[in-house]
């Protein structure tokens, strides 16, 4: 639960009024970037990164292979050890569906500020850039980090970046904090997210002699069987004890798409599927099964009748989850600054074990709902944003003491 915070001046109350003023203003210049991961998300970098030189802090960018995305992290304090990273990824998914008003113009209605990305998670990163100066002022005893990824929606990409990045610096971060919408309840694990596309080339040939030809979506669906099988042998295997909703490692497939006509045998299909692994055993061993599958029962099959047939998988991503640990000093520092004695888990993934990977503490808390996540006419209310920037003003004097 949110304690309240302790009464404060008339003086204080209107520096934290112009406080969320700036935030929204700033809330709006990011939803009016339409960072859709498919697209660049450049100029929202280049916004960020001015805002943050004119602030003082050190800026490094990574642009991908392409050069068409980036990474921004952005330093203010000293050149030391243990600082506290601020992490929120740059891009939203599609605009789809109905929506009251333009998707990439923020909208206030209600208490409410409506945009793509209000939640997910542009209002979190508002909030760290409306922070910046005032972390400014003054001497930290603590670095705090600025960390802004691409591609986090299509497999966290921007994010494995980034934590090669931290490896490489001189002055490595201890902890970080993750934006993403949680009504600004603590959130210390999540499952991994691991995600692949595969492929299967057969030989074409006319629907009436099917014995002549490879059909790839048969093989695809006798493959997606077998995935439902190993995805129903994880049930039993959910860890004793296991904190999330479901329990065990699931198995979901996404998309199928083969074929040219109903009477063509189909000469290609792709199968999209994904893993939420709670164990990362979990994933190794369905990866294995399916491997021998393939190499063992598939494969001999297709190949018997055309020898250039195959099965290819391509890995979109595999991110780890978050495992709650006993010390974790992020929960310890957002447990202090909001006042909640609680932590929870979730099912949905993000890009805090990532950086656990690398021997950092991690924590999920940011403003919103992930309900409003994805959705038309996605939202953050402005008292959500209100409490996010109470949590980071109190560590602003956190990084002074």
């Amino acid at each position: 639960m949110l304690l309240r915070p302790p009464a404060q001046t008339v003086r204080e109350r209107l520096g934290i009024m112009a406080l969320l003023d700036e935030t929204k203003e700033i809330l709006a210049d990011l939803i009016g970037f339409p960072t859709v991961s498919s697209d660049s998300n450049l100029e929202l970098i280049t916004y960020a990164a001015e805002r943050l030189t004119a602030a003082g802090a050190t800026i490094s960018i990574q642009r991908d292979e392409a050069g068409h995305k980036a990474n921004l992290l952005a330093t203010i304090g000293p050149e030391i050890d243990g600082g506290i990273v601020l992490s929120g990824h740059t891009d939203v998914v599609p605009a789809d569906g109905e929506w009251t008003s333009d998707p990439f113009e923020m909208r206030e209605a209600g208490g409410l500020l409506y945009g793509r990305g209000a939640c997910d998670m542009k209002g979190f990163v508002a909030a760290a850039l409306a922070m910046a100066p005032i972390y400014a002022r003054g001497d930290l005893k603590r670095p705090i980090h600025f960390a802004f990824t691409y591609d986090e929606e299509t497999g966290c990409l921007g994010g494995r970046q980034l934590v090669e990045e931290l490896k490489r610096m001189q002055m490595k971060p201890s902890t970080a904090i993750i934006g993403e919408p949680t009504g600004m309840g603590i959130i210390e694990g999540h499952k991994g997210c691991f995600e692949y596309t595969t492929e299967f080339t057969g030989l074409e040939g006319h629907g009436s002699q099917p014995d002549l030809g490879v059909n790839a979506v048969e093989y695809a669906v006798r493959y997606i069987a077998r995935l439902m099988e190993l995805g129903e042998a994880m049930k039993p295997r959910a860890p004793k004890g296991s904190r999330f909703d479901p329990p065990w490692t699931t198995v979901q497939v996404g998309r199928i798409e083969g074929g040219t006509a109903r009477n063509v045998i189909a000469g290609r299909c792709a199968v999209e599927w994904e893993m939420r692994p709670v164990r990362t055993e979990d994933a190794d061993d369905i990866k294995s099964q399916l491997h021998a599958y393939c190499r063992h029962d598939l494969l001999p099959a297709m190949r018997a009748v055309s020898p250039e047939a195959d099965i290819v998988t391509h890995t979109i991503g595999e991110v780890a989850g978050l495992e709650p640990v006993s010390d974790n000093e992020a929960r310890t520092i957002v447990t202090e600054l909001t006042g909640s004695n609680e932590a929870g888990v979730v099912a949905f993934g993000t890009e805090a074990g990532l950086f656990q990977e690398i021997g950092m503490s991690a924590v999920i808390c940011g403003p919103g709902s992930i309900e409003q996540a994805h959705k038309p006419d996605e939202y953050v209310s402005v008292t959500q944003l209100q409490h996010c920037l109470d949590m980071l003003t109190g560590l602003n004097g956190r990084l002074r003491a």
